[in-house]
């Protein structure tokens, strides 16, 4: 039976197909001539508090500050444009609310990331590409940062990016933010993508600018990184891999030290990276260093994107690359997957796991 959601002005909307859930909420397609999805949140912790966040964002889409971070086409941040509840009895209905569909425009951030998916997805990706949604992501934190929201819980999951690399962010409803003096704390977290020192944290602490910085820094990693995590391998000592987030505690990053973990031979070369995004990666994962601001991410991010910054293979114009490097990484990382497949570099093109397969 098709669900129904109601505002609380008494406007009803038919909800069709169930397209996606994530850990909190559930996201249905709407049956309206705009594009909309509807995101119900079947168990918050709190629900009544939950109802409040949800009113406070709708009433802040038209504050001077929100109306700047929504200007702009395609959109960058699925607003709350409406709460509501599905259409039953008080005590069982759900709560959620409308906002924009980004499928219109993008494609899952997942899409970029991961190479099979990619190769379907956005054939025309290249790391040049991967280097416009790096920037275009850190000046949307940048952005948001600017205007004192929080995400808090910064995710490939809550993430959306298009052929062209613009970038745009979902689930707002977990920001954290300030609304007439109240704060609205971050309320979600994922493992894999937690600042070191809110891993193990207790519930209810809120994140801080710090904490987006970190993870706005391994998302651009990944972008670069054909996808690869800077906390992943197995740890250089014998031990056994637990997870990213023990990695993240433990320092096991080969940016900060080649011999803290065991990654194979297929994994992107450090120095496929410009010299000074290396340096910011570094500090940003530091222990005790200060981060990287996304504003700094962002203003370095451009000035490697920049066409000078940019070099196309001889081999494959599909290749690009800084003009740090002398030669090629990418077809170096394809005839080693090659190698280690016993098979002929050319047959990467098929299955390979490099940009821009």
């Amino acid at each position: 039976m098709a669900l129904t959601v109601v505002s609380d002005t008494g406007r009803a909307w038919r909800l069709t197909e169930r397209i996606g859930n994530g850990s909190e909420g559930v996201v249905y397609a709407v049956d309206d001539p705009r594009p909309l999805v509807a995101k119900l949140v079947p168990d918050p912790p709190a629900p009544a508090g939950y109802r409040r966040r949800v009113a406070r964002l709708v009433r802040q889409r038209r504050e001077p500050r929100t109306v700047r971070l929504l200007a702009g086409t395609p959109v960058r941040i699925a607003w709350p444009l409406a709460a509501v509840r599905t259409d039953g009895p008080p005590d069982g209905a759900v709560d959620g609310y409308l906002m924009a569909d980004l499928r219109r425009d993008h494609h899952p951030f997942a899409h970029l990331l991961a190479p099979a998916a990619r190769r379907t997805a956005l054939p025309r990706a290249t790391w040049a590409t991967a280097l416009t949604a790096a920037h275009a992501l850190a000046r949307l934190v940048a952005d948001l940062h600017a205007e004192g929201y929080v995400v808090g819980d910064l995710k490939p999951d809550n993430l959306w990016a298009d052929g062209q690399g613009r970038v745009a962010i979902a689930d707002v409803d977990s920001w954290q933010f300030t609304d007439a003096g109240e704060l609205f704390p971050g309320r979600m977290g994922t493992p894999g993508y937690t600042a070191p020192e809110r891993i193990g944290a207790q519930p209810g602490t809120p994140p801080d600018r710090a904490a987006d910085d970190f993870v706005l820094a391994v998302l651009v990693h990944q972008l670069l990184t054909d996808g690869l995590h800077p906390f992943a391998g197995h740890p250089g000592d014998g031990g056994a891999y637990l997870s990213y987030d023990d990695n993240v505690l433990h320092g096991r990053c080969r940016l900060l030290d080649r011999a803290s973990v065991v990654l194979p031979r297929s994994a992107p070369p450090v120095d496929l990276l410009p010299r000074r995004l290396r340096d910011l990666f570094r500090t940003a994962f530091a222990a005790g260093a200060v981060r990287p601001s996304a504003s700094g991410w962002a203003e370095a991010l451009a000035a490697e994107a920049a066409p000078n910054r940019l070099r196309g293979c001889a081999a494959d114009a599909r290749h690009v690359y800084t003009v740090e490097r002398p030669w090629c990484p990418w077809c170096d990382l394809a005839e080693t997957v090659a190698q280690q497949r016993g098979c002929a570099p050319g047959a990467t093109e098929r299955d390979g796991n490099a940009w821009p397969r």
